[in-house]
């Protein structure tokens, strides 16, 4: 008679995998969205907004929604934030200043949000 054999994984495995199935669940779960500090005045229709440093978006309010021009200091600068952008180099587009409509990427374990 042949003996049958299971295979017993090691104590470390199974950690390292459970660790890494936790860190993914809590990464992708009620994290902020993407977001770059773009001055609005800047737009150029091939490249986007250019990206300036975040300090000249600092205190900016996602409520606003980006309406009249701010003081932050920073001279000539209109900074907003501008959410799920494609960046290339200093420049972004193909976004949205609307944090509320940047793409919610939901992951294991998030309760998606239903709405029309």
């Amino acid at each position: 008679m042949e003996r049958k054999t299971t295979r017993r994984l090691r104590s470390s495995t199974v950690i390292l995998g459970g660790m890494g199935a936790l860190a993914a669940a809590l990464t992708s779960c009620g994290s902020e969205p993407d977001k770059r500090c773009v001055d609005r005045n800047s737009y150029d229709a091939v490249n986007g907004y250019r990206v300036v440093d975040s300090g000249a978006c600092k205190g900016s309010s996602s409520t606003t929604g980006g309406k009249g021009k701010k003081s932050r200091g920073t001279s000539g600068v209109d900074g907003e934030w501008y959410y799920d952008s494609d960046v290339s180099g200093r420049w972004a587009d193909y976004g949205t200043f609307d944090k509320s409509k940047a793409a919610d990427r939901g992951g294991f374990g998030c309760s998606g949000s239903s709405g029309g």
